[in-house]
């Protein structure tokens, strides 16, 4: 069944949600060619990942998307078949009322919030009925079982990859692009995107004094933290040698580059919940730095994702994975050193784990598909 979407997202913070939004609504205009409108609070953070945005139009057209600005008052539009609100950012109540009078009703679908936790699996896909219009609110769960609504994940996304990570001349010519030459392309790479970590420059310090490195630091905070360790200016486009440590400054990757970037590094440090998925689809060794909330409500979450991701290591590897993760999130500079020296000597057999878990993960359909399946389910042509 053709469906036509009307995607409502609002910038909290950073680009995870915008991200994730972005990352959708192009899926599902360019893969199933349907109708989508992407409204956005914030067109300066979207032009941050869609260059040729203008952040200053109403509405414009981008890679098949309809992008427009969700301001107040809300325009009179008559609403697509299926409205989805990420992370309850609660439609405008023009938009309701508009979806009463519409008929048949739109599929009213919350996009929730990216969990492990084992709670998540009995919520995905109820309904709720609004305390007072006569419209059905359904939750929908991102995840990583067969319970819940799967992860995004474009059709080539995987054949990309693979092409990319086996044929060596397109990795090394992306690489070279980015500044590294062809010796520094054969030390470990490992790539940095995190929130304020005070535990960082403990690790830096160590990187310095180990083996060769290169650590490919992200634009924003990662940036930031760095060049403050360094004690000089480190702007993207920088190369800065400390001792054994070849620090290169990145510019603000789009979402395809930020996809190589992933790609090609041994190691991926990532945060949030945009790259975290990313980062499992590179099929590469990764440390979850996860959004830090009041009273560590974030750490049981992320021990949540540590069960399902770690089940099939061995107790070894899985000792060493968790203890370096738990001290990276509380910001323990003397155990995140010590836990790093271990896993790094252990990254061969985390690497063919991460393949294994990403092979597993493509088992499922995707979100995009699975979102595509339920509107399709919900929808009801005779009103």
């Amino acid at each position: 069944m053709r469906l036509s979407w009307d995607i409502f997202c609002t910038v909290i913070d950073n680009f995870g949600d915008i991200g994730v939004c972005w990352r959708l609504a192009r899926q599902l205009a360019q893969e199933r060619g349907e109708p989508v409108r992407l409204w956005v609070d914030d067109l300066a953070a979207l032009g941050m990942l869609q260059t040729q945005l203008d952040i200053n139009a109403a509405t414009q057209m981008r890679d098949g998307v309809e992008i427009r600005h969700w301001t107040t008052p809300f325009p009179t539009v008559q609403p697509y078949q299926v409205v989805i609100e990420a992370f309850a950012c609660n439609p405008p109540n023009e938009l309701l009322t508009a979806m009463v009078a519409t008929n048949p009703k739109p599929v009213w679908i919350n996009l929730d919030y990216l969990s492990a936790e084992t709670w998540v699996e009995g919520c995905h896909a109820l309904g709720s009925r609004h305390p007072r219009l006569p419209l059905t609110h359904h939750f929908f769960f991102p995840g990583f079982t067969a319970a819940t609504g799967g992860l995004l994940r474009e059709a080539n996304l995987l054949s990309e990859r693979d092409t990319f990570q086996t044929q060596g001349t397109v990795r090394t010519s992306w690489l070279a692009k980015l500044g590294l030459s062809a010796a520094e392309q054969t030390r470990p790479l490992v790539s940095l995107f995190c929130y304020d970590n005070p535990a960082l420059p403990g690790l830096l310090h160590h990187w310095a004094s180990g083996a060769p490195l290169c650590l490919l630091v992200t634009h924003g905070k990662a940036s930031r933290q760095v060049e403050a360790w360094l004690g000089e200016p480190f702007l993207p486009g920088n190369r800065l040698q400390r001792s054994q440590l070849t620090l290169f400054a990145l510019p603000f990757l789009s979402q395809p580059d930020y996809d190589r970037l992933l790609w090609a590094c041994d190691f991926n440090f990532i945060r949030g919940e945009d790259s975290f998925v990313r980062a499992q689809w590179a099929a590469r060794p990764m440390a979850w730095h996860i959004y830090p909330q009041e009273e560590e409500a974030h750490l049981p979450k992320l021990d949540a994702f540590l069960v399902r991701y770690l089940e099939s290591l061995p107790d070894a590897q899985r000792s060493t994975l968790t203890a370096f993760w738990h001290s990276w999130n509380q910001y323990d500079t003397i155990d995140t050193v010590a836990h790093w020296q271990v896993l790094w000597s252990q990254r061969d057999e985390l690497a063919t784990h991460s393949q294994r878990w990403c092979k597993a993960l493509a088992q499922q359909a995707s979100l995009m598909q699975q979102l595509a399946d339920f509107a399709t389910a919900k929808f009801d042509p005779s009103g």
